[in-house]
């Protein structure tokens, strides 16, 4: 893939608790510069993302739920509702973990499907947190998210440790088939990683090494 096009699939992410406007501003900057996907920041942020690129194609995403996915889902729904108001063309929220390790089943889609309709056409993303996932679980996550009306299933956080395996998009890619995408996000740090998980039917990136990335490509490898 050329550098282009792998910025193309790059959601330029930042989602630490101690981010600053000043962080958040050179992230926008970066997405610009290299013509990354989106970036993906907590809502607070999404006004401040929305002035700083109005002029380009970078879209915005918002997290929901995060990063532990155990909030009540009408406030998960409300975030949801208020970030797209604020300017996310995108919602990366995360599923409540414990529901579904309880079998909860009909309480997780629920809990998926209040977003995607308070999303209002803004893809949404559900974040498994493949880590804290046996395979079943994993499948099982897939499968609501589907049926839920998800654009994406997406690996993980990033905060709840583990992260994108080629295994888990894999897995992922064949639970949903042609009906979702799947974003590898957590420890996508090099381009080798990027490639891997690209070529096993990830088409999203979440990772806050993009530029890394995409320069290691233009400058034949070394990340």
């Amino acid at each position: 893939m050329t550098p282009q096009e792998i910025a193309r699939r790059i959601d330029h992410t930042l989602l630490k608790p101690d981010a600053t406007e000043k962080d958040i501003l050179k992230l926008c900057q970066e997405a610009r510069d290299h013509g990354f996907y989106a970036v993906c920041v907590n809502s607070r942020f999404v006004s401040l993302c929305a002035r700083e690129l109005k002029d380009s194609q970078v879209k915005i995403a918002a997290v929901v739920g995060f990063p532990l996915g155990a909030m009540d889902p009408v406030s998960k729904a409300f975030e949801a509702r208020r970030a797209v108001e604020l300017g996310a063309k995108e919602i990366d929220m995360v599923l409540p973990i414990g529901a579904l390790k309880d079998r909860k089943l009909k309480e997780v889609s629920l809990d998926i499907a209040s977003v995607v309709q308070a999303a209002a056409g803004a893809p949404v993303k559900v974040i498994l947190e493949t880590a804290l996932l046996t395979e079943e679980e994993k499948v099982i996550a897939c499968e609501l998210s589907r049926d839920a009306g998800a654009a994406f299933v997406k690996t993980c956080t990033g905060f709840g440790g583990g992260g994108a395996t080629v295994e888990d998009v894999r897995l992922m890619k064949n639970a949903v088939g042609d009906d979702c995408e799947v974003k590898a996000s957590g420890g996508v740090r090099d381009l080798a990683a990027a490639q891997a998980l690209l070529e096993a039917g990830a088409t999203r990136l979440g990772t806050s090494s993009g530029v890394a990335i995409v320069q290691g490509l233009q400058s034949g490898g070394g990340y």
